[in-house]
């Protein structure tokens, strides 16, 4: 696997781009070599477990709430964009939601169903669901980034 070989910034610099976590960058690339994908993706998901207050509000503030795609009819974008803005108003950071085996299709639904569903939540639970999503984002967004190189 490459990425065992890469210098540490150029190993943080891709974790950073699956969570916005440098602590949690910074744990994962100093236990480099992994034997196999899943070994990383483990330590991944140990790494997001462990993750601090901090670390987590750090990590969500460098993510982004989806947009529909430009084709999304007009009412489509309308009720997410104001479905995103009531999220992050009351939790004050971006939604996060992983859509791994999704159809594209269907995303947007799931998108607005996830909204509708977790806004209803107390903050500290929010978070843990948060928390969750990021990991699980994390997975994917590692996953594609090593299979890509």
């Amino acid at each position: 696997m490459r990425f065992n070989a890469d210098p540490p910034t150029a190993a943080e610099a891709l974790l950073l781009d699956c969570c916005g976590s440098r602590r949690w960058a910074e744990r994962v690339a100093a236990h480099r070599p992994y034997p196999t994908l899943d070994a990383l993706l483990a330590a991944a998901d140990e790494a997001g477990y462990d993750l601090s207050g901090p670390d987590l509000d750090e990590a969500l503030s460098r993510e982004t709430s989806a947009l529909p795609h430009p084709d999304a009819p007009p009412a489509a974008r309308t009720a997410l964009g104001a479905a995103l803005a009531a999220y992050e108003s009351s939790f004050g950071h971006a939604f996060v939601i992983s859509l791994d085996g999704v159809p594209a299709g269907e995303r947007l639904d799931q998108v607005l169903a996830g909204i509708r569903s977790r806004l209803c939540n107390e903050r500290e639970e929010e978070r843990v669901i948060a928390a969750e999503e990021l990991r699980r984002l994390a997975r994917t967004r590692l996953t594609r980034s090593i299979a890509a190189r």
